[in-house]
């Protein structure tokens, strides 16, 4: 399923974020009406962020890398996953990355009764801050769609939702990682985030593989210069250039 498939679910009424939790899933409407939930600073700094873990398949791979070019990132993870790969975790958090919360299992939240979902999403909380010895500060649902009550729950547990300004896709069946870089490279400014996925656990289809050469070439080409890093630098970077340096590289 995709953001689309899932957004359909609940369908596009008034257009609010407490009416209509489809809206948050269409990326040009909620980069122009919502900039701070799309993750879109007033800094140069570009936030890396990856979803659906964590897999000891594919995510040592993606921690490797990052420490290749000494770069740190936000993983959005699944309380489910985390209990099952404890270690894993406590790797991420040695190595300097941040931790935060993409639910419990990776289910469209509209789906999900109100109760259970707050129930749900708390004890993700307790189970990565348990594990890393960490609060957590971030929640990005899966699919990207937010209702009233994910909002509710937000609040509840002293969390922020964040979305993303410029993403991979690599759930598409065209996802080669040339593809990759430039669905990226299509929507991301200076002060923007970045969303990929350090697995393909929960993708229709896809090889992460893919998505390991496109972050490489991202992180050696357009990303190797400027202000990159997770997200609890994002608000917090230093300088407000109008723009940020970086190179510009098509593909890989």
């Amino acid at each position: 399923m995709n953001p689309r498939r899932c957004a359909a679910m609940v369908g596009i009424g008034a257009l609010t974020f407490t009416g209509a939790p489809a809206v948050t899933s269409i990326g040009p409407l909620r980069r122009h009406l919502a900039p701070k939930l799309s993750g879109i600073s007033s800094s140069p700094h570009i936030a890396l962020t990856f979803d659906d873990g964590p897999d000891p398949t594919s995510t040592p791979a993606f921690l490797d890398l990052l420490t290749h070019h000494q770069r740190r990132a936000t993983f959005f993870v699944l309380g489910s996953q985390a209990t099952a790969n404890a270690p894993l975790l406590r790797r991420m958090v040695s190595e300097g990355h941040e931790l935060a919360l993409h639910g419990w299992t990776h289910r469209c939240t509209p789906a999900i009764p109100p109760t259970r979902l707050l129930r749900q999403l708390q004890e993700a909380q307790h189970v990565v801050e348990d594990i890393a010895g960490m609060a957590t500060s971030w929640y990005r649902p899966p699919y990207g769609v937010l209702s009233t009550e994910t909002m509710l729950a937000c609040r509840t547990l002293n969390l922020t939702p964040v979305l993303w300004s410029a993403w991979g896709r690599e759930w598409e069946r065209s996802a080669t990682p040339a593809r990759i870089v430039a669905s990226v490279q299509r929507t991301l400014r200076p002060g923007g985030t970045i969303l990929l996925h350090d697995t393909d656990r929960h993708a229709p289809r896809g090889d992460w593989r893919s998505t390991l050469v496109a972050t490489a070439a991202l992180l050696s080409g357009p990303l190797e210069s400027g202000h990159l890093g997770p997200l609890r630098e994002h608000w917090q970077a230093p300088g407000l250039e109008k723009h940020l340096t970086w190179h510009q590289h098509r593909g890989s």
